[in-house]
């Protein structure tokens, strides 16, 4: 299973469109949007759960394609982006 970050998604993206716009690569096993908590609007980004060759299709296919008007960003989730503020000590 292989974790997916999705960026400059459009404002309107829901769980249902990002969901139809992957599973042309495969099962989509889960899908996490960020959204504004007032306006209930995505926030640009998200992540998309799938196994590791639908997912590599899926990067190399979605990746800088146009997504209702922007182009999308997709990529492996870095678990080096996990770090939490302060400087990396050796």
């Amino acid at each position: 299973m292989k974790k997916m970050f999705v960026s400059n998604l459009p404002f309107e993206a829901s769980e249902e469109n990002v969901r139809e716009l992957f599973s042309e690569f495969g099962t989509v096993r889960s899908i996490q949007i960020a959204t504004d908590i007032f306006t209930r609007k995505c926030r640009g980004f998200g992540f998309v759960e799938m196994e590791g060759h639908e997912a590599r299709a899926a990067i190399s296919g979605l990746d800088g394609k146009s997504f209702n008007g922007k182009f999308l960003r997709v990529r492996f989730e870095d678990p080096r982006s996990k770090q939490r503020g302060g400087r990396k000590r050796n």
